[in-house]
């Protein structure tokens, strides 16, 4: 979910959704948080249209709930929500680590390594937003080199949700660590490693997730 290449026409209600989906994703808005048309408006630069469309794409990918009239609220996750996407990626991952290790092509490890590297050097920066934008990122591409187009698919149904689960964890240099394993597994081409660090790393990112949940609000 990069900014287009220069150059490219991006649609306002794109650019829109795209904003309000990384200030979810990084916890900005928080959840319950009213999404009111005429202030997004206000606040992006843009008419009402684009930012109606807007929300309406992120009540589809599964990030705001939709409320009577002009505006919505940023959804609130419940345990059991966690829990049913953690079911999904317990489920999908390590085929998608395992296919990428078969089928990954130059082009895509290529890319697989860059974003573990925009990860990794903002991880030990203390960049969270950024870390836990690149390691969605890195995810991303992982199910791209699996060269399986229903996998594809699957993912596309729940990316943005998987992409806000994934910022939900405190330890960015462990689990760019952890992703660092998994690409040099991708790399040697070891699909059964693959498949089980995936499935290593997902309990560890299930642990990190529910510590974090239990965690007091600050302030």
């Amino acid at each position: 979910m990069s900014m287009p290449p220069d150059g490219d026409f991006e649609p306002e209600s794109v650019r829109v959704a795209r904003a309000v989906r990384e200030q979810i994703v990084d916890g900005t808005r928080a959840p319950g948080s009213r999404l009111v048309e005429r202030d997004l408006a206000a606040e992006l630069g843009v008419s009402r249209i684009p930012v109606r469309d807007a929300l309406r794409a992120l009540v589809a990918e599964g990030l705001v709930t939709p409320r009577p009239r002009t505006w919505a609220v940023v959804r609130e996750f419940t345990d059991a929500d966690v829990a049913h996407l953690q079911e999904v990626r317990e489920a999908t991952d390590p085929t998608q680590f395992r296919l990428a290790a078969r089928r990954r092509t130059p082009e895509q490890l290529a890319a697989l390594t860059e974003a573990w590297e925009r990860e990794d050097a903002a991880a030990r920066r203390g960049d969270a937003p950024a870390a836990r934008r690149a390691a969605a990122d890195f995810h991303e591409a992982v199910v791209a080199a699996s060269g399986n187009p229903v996998l594809a698919e699957l993912h596309a149904v729940t990316a943005s949700r998987v992409r806000w689960l994934l910022a939900q964890h405190s330890d960015l240099t462990g689990i760019a660590d952890e992703h660092r394993a998994l690409l040099d597994a991708v790399r040697d081409q070891d699909a059964e490693a693959a498949a089980r660090l995936a499935r290593e790393h997902l309990r560890t990112s299930r642990s990190a997730a529910a510590e974090r949940r239990a965690a007091p609000s600050p302030g």
